[in-house]
């Protein structure tokens, strides 16, 4: 098994506690109303949406993959970190025994966010990860979260 570590870091004018409520505690419902051609549904199969919980993405059908089932590993409210690892689905193929992402929200100098990911990709034997994987999963998670970001901007007293 191999290990490929891919790191990206966006910035945002919204402050960190709404975007950490609106993006982590309120995905479930709101990525699929603001992104429903990448997410058309999510579920919690067990749990309470804390660590811990299996949660069934049902992707939408601007998504290259049907489904994925992912573990909430940690959810910290005051320090704005989340985690997550995606155990199954077909975005794994027979490549990829789990993807284990980390995002971490900082306040940046303006009153806005910089958030910081780190996703580690497990393969299966001897399987690499060639660089335009990681851009093609960088430029849907850029778009679900562009479209977060614009819900926030439009609908400024939401999540205060």
């Amino acid at each position: 098994m191999g290990v490929f570590t891919y790191e990206a870091e966006t910035t945002s004018v919204i402050p960190p506690a709404k975007l950490f409520k609106a993006f982590f505690l309120d995905a479930d419902s709101l990525i699929p109303k603001v992104a429903p051609h990448a997410v058309k549904s999510a579920e919690n199969i067990e749990g309470n949406g804390g660590p811990g919980t299996i949660k069934k993405i049902t992707f939408g059908e601007g998504s290259q993959f049907k489904y994925g089932k992912h573990r909430i590993d940690e959810v910290d409210q005051e320090n704005f970190t989340f985690g997550y690892t995606v155990i199954e689905g077909d975005a794994l193929s027979d490549k990829l025994e789990k993807i284990s992402n980390e995002i971490k929200i900082l306040a940046a100098p303006d009153g806005g966010s910089i958030l910081k990911s780190t996703s580690k990709y497990y393969t299966n034997g001897d399987h690499e990860i060639k660089e335009d994987q990681f851009k093609a999963g960088k430029e849907n998670a850029t778009g679900v979260f562009k479209a977060i970001e614009s819900y926030l901007l439009a609908n400024p007293e939401a999540y205060n």
